[in-house]
């Protein structure tokens, strides 16, 4: 793995007149941002070489900006690659409160209107399939009420 100054001043060699592309300018102003927090460059210098590098056309242009800078001292690519790698952050939607005892409130209202009517039928095992889902229908609306703290 070759050294971004090393890179730049051999592509000067071989390819001085050729064209640099964006990926190059924007190698040469990270070698740039890390010689400057390094005080390798004083503000003044930083960004006028960022100017410079920015408007580089031909890789010649390009090296000329990083020349005095020591290669291996600001290989940033090396600093990128001893970070550990981010987690992703999991993002939890959160039920509101008001969401949660509306719906509690519907449920709880429409078991009693089917108590009512199984109550109104005589039908005894109605009443208690009504009272069995009841109950559960309040222990769900109750969680999501404590989930929605």
């Amino acid at each position: 793995m070759s050294e971004p100054g090393t890179q730049m001043a051999g592509a000067a060699a071989g390819r001085g007149r050729l064209r640099t592309s964006r990926a190059d300018r924007e190698q040469v102003i990270e070698v740039l941002k890390a010689a400057f927090v390094q005080g390798r460059l004083t503000q003044d210098e930083f960004e006028a070489r960022i100017g410079r590098a920015l408007t580089s056309r031909t890789y010649a242009e390009l090296a000329a900006v990083t020349a005095d800078i020591p290669a291996g001292l600001t290989d940033t690519r090396l600093t990128r690659e001893r970070k550990p790698p981010r987690r992703p952050t999991r993002t939890r939607t959160r039920m509101s409160m008001n969401t949660a005892v509306t719906a509690g409130g519907f449920v709880a209202m429409a078991t009693n209107i089917a108590m009512v009517a199984a109550l109104a039928a005589g039908n005894g095992l109605a009443v208690i399939v009504v009272a069995a889902f009841f109950l559960v229908a309040a222990m769900v609306a109750i969680g999501a009420m404590l989930i929605a703290r």
